[in-house]
């Protein structure tokens, strides 16, 4: 049996932790330099406020007259109680694998010790409770036989009426039923464009893709499509590698918090992106063996339109920070031009191999410091991002992030801890 632990509106819902006033009122999250809408909790949604990634300045005066809380993205907060999360859940199934930062799938397996004698509804029910008595998040549960079972599930729980924040598919008569009720790109992994094609094959519902024929959808779709044809059955045919499996293109891209016009600074924003997405490589210990560099003004900027783009292809594939960076530096001069109002920049690595699988070469051999990005992942995973850097970032960066709206760091800055005063 496998679960799906998932936080309902993880942002929103983390604001409302340590802020007890703001808890009966509606909350919106903004992204990235307060651009635009990425989260919104369920009294927001119940107010029609709710639809992701809708500009802000759209909705800022219709969230004024709701009297909607505003606040910018705590990334730190949410970050330490998504933690929180992932321990407390994990206490409840011998394996658990970590999805994202709101997800947690937890695996059962034939122990005895953790099948709970309860039942399995009860039992979904006493991780949700457990998770907001410890952590004050609300979580939806769903149990399945399948990993794509309880992510269908824990959509029931969710959406669907007749669920209370948990669902569990164990049998053939809930199972159809609930996939009845969803439509096909409903189905985890199932995107816009696959569910496009799906329906021009006459599949809408989950329910019509399951009882496809998983021969003819492996022939005319993939291999993947038709895995998820058996999970939809009860079969199991993913596990943890399957789940989240390595990327084959990395990219750190952010707009500025406010325009940049000189060289330097964009020189630094370049390489602060390639050190975001060098570490990312590391961490699924990967290999890349080109580079694109890019960058571009407002598309509303009254100048007109500026964009440029530069790849760099790597002789000797690599991960290390500096080789990227200074692959970056070397085509700033390319892209920067006088005048132009930079907006947005952005750095990408691209074809990704595994560097259990590179074959050295005898004449081109690797330039990497093995070491020293050892070292600095070390030290930065122990005392937090950014504790070391390379002198190529810069120090004092005028492109930092724009949180106008920002929540006090309740849990990671000292200065920040909620205080209590007693008369």
């Amino acid at each position: 049996m496998y679960a799906l632990c998932d936080v309902n509106s993880m942002y929103a819902s983390c604001e409302k932790v340590f802020d007890p006033s703001i808890r009966r009122r509606p909350v919106v999250v903004l992204t990235n330099n307060d651009g635009c809408i990425c989260s919104a909790c369920g009294i927001a949604k119940k107010m029609g406020i709710g639809k992701k990634f809708t500009p802000y300045f759209q909705m800022k005066d219709e969230l004024a007259r709701i009297g909607a809380v505003i606040r910018s993205s705590n990334y730190e907060l949410y970050a330490d109680l998504s933690q929180k999360l992932m321990d407390t859940c994990s206490r409840f199934a011998p394996h658990s694998h970590i999805y994202s930062i709101d997800e947690l799938f937890l695996y059962y397996g034939k122990h005895q010790a953790y099948l709970p004698q309860e039942g399995w509804l009860a039992h979904g029910e006493k991780i949700r409770k457990t998770v907001w008595k410890e952590v004050r998040l609300p979580v939806s549960v769903g149990l399945g036989t399948t990993c794509t079972l309880a992510k269908c599930a824990n959509h029931a729980a969710k959406k669907l009426p007749g669920f209370n924040g948990v669902a569990v598919i164990d049998n053939d008569k809930t199972r159809e039923a609930v996939l009845a009720q969803m439509t096909v790109t409903d189905v985890w992994g199932i995107g816009s464009r696959l569910g496009k094609r799906l329906n021009e094959s006459g599949i809408y519902s989950a329910l019509q893709l399951a009882k496809a024929q998983p021969g003819w959808i492996r022939k005319q779709f993939s291999i993947v499509v038709e895995n998820t044809v058996h999970e939809l059955n009860g079969v199991v045919k993913l596990n943890w590698d399957e789940v989240r499996s390595p990327k084959k293109e990395i990219y750190s891209t952010r707009s500025f918090g406010q325009h940049i016009t000189e060289l330097e600074q964009l020189k630094f924003a370049l390489a602060t992106h390639a050190g975001i997405a060098a570490v990312k490589l590391r961490k699924q210990q990967g290999l890349t063996k080109s580079l694109a560099i890019f960058a571009n003004s407002s598309p509303h900027d009254e100048a007109g339109y500026y964009r440029k783009s530069v790849y760099h292809h790597f002789a000797v594939p690599t991960n290390d920070s500096c080789q990227i960076m200074n692959a970056c530096s070397q085509a700033v001069d390319k892209i920067f031009q006088t005048g132009v109002r930079f907006y947005r920049c952005g750095v990408g690595l691209l074809e990704i191999s595994d560097e259990s699988c590179y074959q050295q070469d005898l004449f081109d051999v690797a330039k990497d410091n093995v070491k020293l990005m050892s070292c600095m992942d070390k030290i930065n995973a122990r005392f937090g991002r950014d504790t070391t850097i390379l002198a190529g970032q810069g120090i004092a960066q005028k492109f930092a992030m724009r949180r106008e709206f920002l929540s006090p760091q309740y849990t990671t800055r000292w200065q920040d801890i909620p205080k209590i005063q007693c008369e």
